[in-house]
């Protein structure tokens, strides 16, 4: 063979080599980031080939499966559908063949699709049988009537959230948000209806933002509720040791370092006040002191026990609470009150009452009970886990006995439920540039049952945009629907 023939050989050969070093990457390096490339329609097309595993409230489901519409571009067989939709929306998420998932559905998407590679030896079982893949299922630790409760209860008032909590267990037992979105409208990927759905959610044409989880992800200044957290500080510390001990607390009050009176809700008898009756009637000033008193490092530290300035996984993702941690005093004694930068989520609260509830104890907040296969095996299971102690078991009682106060003879009255011990604080907070917005409604609170257990802590904030500003309280708005929330969870432990 002459020289220039050896070249086009050698040339071509080597051509052959990259060809086949080519091959090879793109089937055993490449293969499997390839096979689940969200732009590989195999993809979508072997998701929805199948219905999905089901998410399950009190043994039920709350989602479901029905056949798409065939309509010529439309190869994926099955969608997903919600019963009360809007009611468990925060809790669900949604899941869309045009849009994609979001919270439960997408956090356990591996799960519900049996894709999950807990799933493998199943899976590899059912193809040597031919038997079709199948999803598992999602075991929610929400109570269905408190859920329902809270949402009712919600619908009335129009824009809101409320959290419950078992604070023995951390376990989750209502997210409910208003206004809210049925996630079946748009589960499908059809122009004429998903779409036309979807584009009417979003927030740049709905002003309400119904696809807003308020219960997880809307951070609202906690007004006078934020007081348990200061009455928490100032026990663990030391400032006062007794609920009934008087506070040094003048009438009036001019915050440090400033010319600035900080004014109490109405004639009330705030002057060294004890603990018990500050919290009861609601002093600025008292609390204010108290945070002034004992410093921002103090306060920021059992703010932060309490679990602000930390986002919590739920497992759905609920944003960080605030406690700011640069302050003057004048600013540490507002933030002390649930005012200047203060800022929580409807969930963040609700933890704050369940410690309170649960001797001093925060345990972690969680959603899933469990995940199960397709045979309903049992894939993993959460066990309870404790996640701090802001306060210790004789100050949390002191502080309970507070907080019962303020529901047998103060603002909370009516949380009141016959037979059963409830303690709360409500709030009223201020909203927009110089208040000049109608304030939140909060309400937070646990109720406690004859034998000591504690099955209910829940955190209730209303946006009524339409009331009349005098009439927006914590006690008027949002106490009655705790109430209802947390006479529910009672009623279905009978």
């Amino acid at each position: 063979m002459n020289k220039p023939l050896r070249r086009i050989a050698l040339f071509c050969g080597l051509l052959v080599l990259a060809l086949l070093i080519r091959d090879n990457y793109i089937q055993y390096v490449q293969a499997d980031s390839l096979r689940t490339d969200t732009l590989n329609r195999r993809v979508a097309i072997e998701r929805y080939a199948t219905p999905r595993g089901d998410i399950i409230v009190d043994g039920n489901p709350i989602t479901g499966a029905t056949k798409s519409t065939k309509n010529g571009i439309n190869d994926f067989e099955y969608k997903r559908t919600y019963k009360d939709g809007a009611m468990w929306a925060p809790v669900t998420g949604y899941a869309s063949q045009a849009f994609g998932a979001t919270q439960l559905e997408s956090i356990e998407d591996g799960i519900l699709t049996g894709n999950d590679d807990r799933l493998f030896f199943r899976n590899t079982l059912d193809m040597l049988t031919g038997k079709k893949k199948q999803g598992g299922n999602v075991v929610t630790t929400l109570n269905a009537a408190a859920q329902k409760a809270a949402y009712q209860g919600l619908l009335k008032q129009g824009k809101g959230a409320v959290a419950a909590i078992d604070p023995e267990t951390g376990a989750i037992l209502a997210l409910a948000s208003t206004p809210s979105y049925d996630p079946s409208t748009f589960a499908g990927n059809s122009t004429s209806v998903d779409s036309k759905a979807w584009t009417k959610l979003q927030k740049k044409n709905n002003a309400n933002e119904p696809m807003l989880n308020r219960a997880l992800r809307e951070t609202y200044p906690p007004g006078s509720t934020f007081k348990v957290v200061t009455a928490a500080a100032a026990l663990q510390n030391g400032l006062y040791t007794s609920a009934d001990q008087k506070t040094n607390s003048p009438l009036p009050y001019t915050l440090p370092n400033t010319t600035t009176e900080l004014k109490n809700e109405g004639n009330i008898p705030c002057k060294d006040a004890t603990m018990r009756v500050a919290l009861r009637v609601s002093c600025n000033t008292v609390f204010g002191k108290i945070g002034a008193d004992l410093g921002k490092d103090k306060m920021l530290s059992e703010a932060e026990k309490f679990g602000f300035n930390s986002e919590q996984f739920t497992p759905v993702r609920s944003s960080a609470s605030v406690f700011p941690k640069t302050m003057d005093k004048p600013q540490t004694a507002l933030s002390s009150i649930g005012q200047f930068e203060t800022a929580a989520t409807p969930l963040q609260m609700a933890m704050v009452a369940s410690a309170v509830a649960n001797d001093g104890t925060l345990m972690k907040p969680y959603m899933v009970d469990k995940l199960q296969a397709p045979s309903l095996d049992v894939i993993s299971q959460t066990e309870p886990q404790k996640m701090s102690e802001p306060l210790s078991k004789d100050n949390a009682q002191i502080l309970q006995s507070m907080m019962e106060t303020v529901v047998k003879e103060g603002t909370g009255t009516k949380a009141q439920i016959s037979g059963v011990t409830v303690g709360g604080k409500t709030g009223t907070a201020q909203h927009g540039v110089a208040n000049s917005e109608n304030p939140y409604a909060w309400f937070i609170s646990y109720a406690k049952l004859s034998d000591g257990s504690s099955p209910v802590a829940v955190a209730v904030v209303v946006e009524d945009e339409s009331a009349n500003r005098d009439d927006i309280t914590g006690g008027g708005l949002a106490a009655p629907i705790a109430k209802s929330v947390m006479q529910a969870v009672i009623d279905s432990k009978k």
